[in-house]
């Protein structure tokens, strides 16, 4: 089996050397003349590079198709749903305070929650469908369009809740939560960006790889600082010392 492999990926590639090795050889027994010879060996040479190229180009489809498919299964997996991870779900998190500002804001990401679920599940099914008929590649551009664009609208929630969470104290759990999150979303970003970067080259999108922008962790909980007003005033402190003759200094 390995052997028939090894034969097939020598007669796909090599077919053109080894064709224009045989019409050599032909049009020296049979004394061709050159000028026939020369012009067959030329087209036949011509028909291989192209060949080539084509096959070349496919194979390069082929990986950023797999790439691009892993990286949105990656996201919908990671971020969305009721994964611990997904923006809004650390939203939700923002009940726990007493703030019924805040609950408006989250209620009103309860239910943008829902769209962007229901979006990117059918994004996957739609992708998984195109991949068992063979056509992800013709729709390569246009799934990378649109991972862009559900991202790009997932990062403004981001931006939002990071914003938000500047302003008011927030519980260490949550602090964690999002930094974990922080820490994975920006690897999917990066990730991203090196995948834009690769289909420029093959699928001509319009998209820049830093229009996919990176989040910012929060800032951890410091214990906070004594000042000299909270300290006890020094007459106090001298008269809690105790005095050499078991007294208290006055």
């Amino acid at each position: 089996m390995r052997k028939l492999r090894i034969l097939s990926t020598i007669v796909e590639w090599g077919w053109s050397p080894l064709l224009i090795a045989v019409l050599a050889l032909l049009g020296y027994f049979y004394e061709w003349p050159i000028w026939l010879l020369a012009g067959a060996m030329g087209v036949i040479l011509v028909i291989g590079l192209v060949a080539a190229v084509i096959k070349a180009r496919e194979g390069d489809m082929e990986r950023a198709s797999l790439k691009l498919r892993q990286l949105s299964g990656y996201f919908n997996r990671r971020f969305m749903g009721n994964s611990s991870l997904s923006i809004f779900v650390i939203i939700d998190g923002l009940f726990n305070i007493d703030n019924p500002r805040l609950w408006d804001w989250a209620r009103g990401c309860d239910m943008a929650q829902r769209v962007f679920n229901n979006w990117g599940n059918s994004f996957i099914d739609r992708m998984e469908s195109d991949a068992r008929t063979g056509r992800f590649s013709v729709y390569l551009r246009t799934y990378l369009n649109e991972l862009w664009l559900l991202n790009t609208n997932y990062y403004e929630f981001v931006e939002q809740f990071h914003e938000l969470a500047l302003t008011i104290e927030l519980p260490k759990e949550t602090v964690d939560q999002f930094n974990r999150f922080v820490m994975e979303y920006n690897a999917f970003v990066q990730n991203l960006r090196d995948i834009i970067t690769d289909l420029k080259k093959i699928a001509r999108s319009e998209i820049e790889a830093p229009s996919v922008k990176l989040t910012q962790e929060l800032p951890r909980m410091k214990p906070p600082v004594q000042t000299s007003e909270d300290r006890e005033p020094e007459s106090t402190q001298r008269q809690a010392q105790p005095g050499r003759g078991g007294g208290y200094y006055l």
